[in-house]
């Protein structure tokens, strides 16, 4: 149906360029025929621009009455007898004006006015086809019903929770906060002084010697090696080490 429908109007655009070709050929005629003046050219034009106007009007217009239907189709009728007798006589006398015998003169003008007539019988008759075909189409084409809504589905079947599923889910358990970590503060190592190191350093090369000899290699006096040398024994020596000997001079001092 579809196919038969695009032929019909491609076979409908044909007969169109047929019927206004007849209608130029007639309009071409009435114009020469007339003086030569506006007014005049216009007037002899009217009759076949009539014609072509009504042939369109009832061949896109579909008329449901009878009545209208008739009454429309006489008026057309009369607008193309009109512009039949005009146009053949304004053809008659181009054509023996420019030359053509009286036969051939009186006679030219039926084959534009026929193909005029044929012309628009045969293009209100394709459309009153393609119209038909048209409106059968949108009779056979099944009216789909109107899905439900949405919402309705939703609203129609229950909505489980997973509370339903698998109960009531248990309190929270807070976790026990951690015990308190008493932090216990560093120690504060003194670094040992520069005499301490060259005092250690001297007493390791002279175990033997006494404090004075000491305190003259670390170059300190001989209470700072005195001082340090006891600290040393305090914390790198033995118990029982003995501390380095001294001159009697310096323990009578």
């Amino acid at each position: 149906m579809a196919q038969d429908l695009k032929r019909l109007k491609r076979i409908g655009w044909g007969v169109r360029s047929v019927f206004a070709l007849g209608i130029a050929a007639s309009l071409a005629g009435n114009v020469l025929h007339a003086s030569d003046n506006v007014i005049s050219q216009a007037i002899s034009a009217w009759s076949p621009v009539a014609l072509l106007l009504a042939v369109e009007l009832i061949s896109r217009i579909p008329a449901r009455r009878g009545a209208l239907s008739a009454v429309r189709l006489g008026a057309t009728a009369v607008i193309a007898g009109i512009a039949a007798w005009v146009s053949y006589w304004h053809m008659v006398g181009v054509a023996t004006r420019y030359g053509e015998a009286d036969s051939s003169a009186y006679l030219l003008p039926f084959s534009v006015d026929g193909l005029i007539v044929v012309a628009s019988i045969s293009l209100v008759e394709i459309g009153g086809r393609i119209r038909t075909l048209t409106e059968t189409a949108t009779e056979a084409t099944p009216v789909s019903e109107s899905a439900p809504a949405l919402a309705n589905l939703v609203e129609s079947k229950p909505v489980y929770t997973n509370e339903d599923i698998w109960g009531p889910e248990p309190p929270a358990v807070e976790p026990a906060p951690a015990p308190a970590v008493k932090k216990t503060p560093a120690k504060r190592v003194t670094p040992r002084p520069v005499s301490a190191e060259k005092v250690a350093k001297a007493a390791a090369k002279m175990p033997d010697a006494p404090v004075s000899q000491i305190a003259a290699k670390a170059g300190v006096s001989v209470s700072t090696a005195r001082r340090h040398l006891a600290a040393l024994r305090v914390t790198d020596a033995s118990p029982s080490a003995p501390l380095p000997a001294e001159t009697p001079a310096l323990i009578a001092a």
